[in-house]
């Protein structure tokens, strides 16, 4: 799939979120997948016309939130900061255990900003080969009320289908550009418009917009970050590429997984945290 069709098909999802849903959000890390989202949506209103939730855990690195200020400014969209203040009082940090901290931080505070707001679709900018369990993701991915992410059992009887599953989010069209967009008993609605995108892609798209983006994903002292978290979850890979084109000749040829440098893939929490009802 060439750029264009990269871009038409998450436009194409975004118009539908948006004329389906009553009161969206997006939900941005302010990394590389998060940035690209929010300069599609611009691209496809010509503004950004949802708010903007960033999930602030106060462990970010410094340069995280000078570039979300500065990209606050720069695309003039609504930011909501949401912060669980009441764990950060009670002395929650990484020291009480890396998934007890992001359940804690992330996963409890998503789910209070969404219902404080009565969010109905939420906007994630996740991609299908960033880690394996987001592979099994719709465009259009309902929560339950506990916000719970539901995708197969097995099934009671004998299904046509090699694994014995059996679907529990309805059938997803979309090589005929048709999305399930109405569900019972869901509390929100993910909605995953660059799901199709690779990371290769992703940079890309940030070279040929000449978007300005975090410099710590460029290296210095060989070393750099390919995916951003918190500090004391995020670790530098080893890498020389400074430039937008030698990292993306770097992902041509390297073996390392995008996320070797997140604590929480390493310890298998992203499972965990996403059965709990985070991304």
């Amino acid at each position: 799939m060439d750029q264009k069709q990269l871009q038409n098909k998450s436009v194409y999802v975004l118009r539908e979120a948006k004329s389906q849903f009553k009161k969206p959000a997006v939900l941005c890390s302010f990394g590389k997948d998060s940035t690209v989202m929010l300069y599609l949506i611009k691209d496809a209103f010509g503004e950004i016309p949802f708010p903007v939730i960033h999930l602030d855990t106060g462990y970010k690195f410094p340069e995280m939130y000078e570039y979300r200020d500065w990209l606050q400014k720069e695309l003039g969209f609504q930011l909501i900061i949401a912060k669980n203040e009441k764990a950060l009082k009670e002395g929650m940090s990484p020291d009480q255990g890396h998934f007890e901290c992001c359940n804690a931080l992330k996963t409890e505070n998503l789910k209070t900003v969404v219902r404080k707001n009565g969010f109905d679709a939420i906007l994630v900018g996740i991609r299908w080969d960033e880690h394996g369990i987001r592979n099994k993701e719709h465009y259009m991915s309902p929560r339950d009320n506990d916000f719970k992410w539901k995708t197969s059992k097995k099934a009671e009887k004998t299904v046509q289908s090699d694994s014995g599953l059996e679907s529990l989010q309805d059938p997803e069209f979309s090589g005929w550009d048709l999305y399930a967009s109405e569900y019972d008993d869901s509390s929100h609605v993910r909605v995953h418009p660059i799901l199709h995108w690779s990371e290769e892609e992703i940079w890309q798209y940030i070279k040929d917009k000449d978007i300005r983006i975090n410099p710590m994903y460029f290296a210095k002292g060989g070393k750099r970050y390919r995916s951003l978290g918190c500090m004391a979850c995020t670790e530098p890979v080893n890498s020389d590429a400074d430039t937008i084109d030698r990292i993306i000749d770097e992902l041509k040829q390297t073996q390392v997984a995008e996320r070797s440098g997140r604590l929480n893939t390493k310890e298998y929490n992203m499972e965990k945290l996403r059965s709990l009802g985070y991304m």
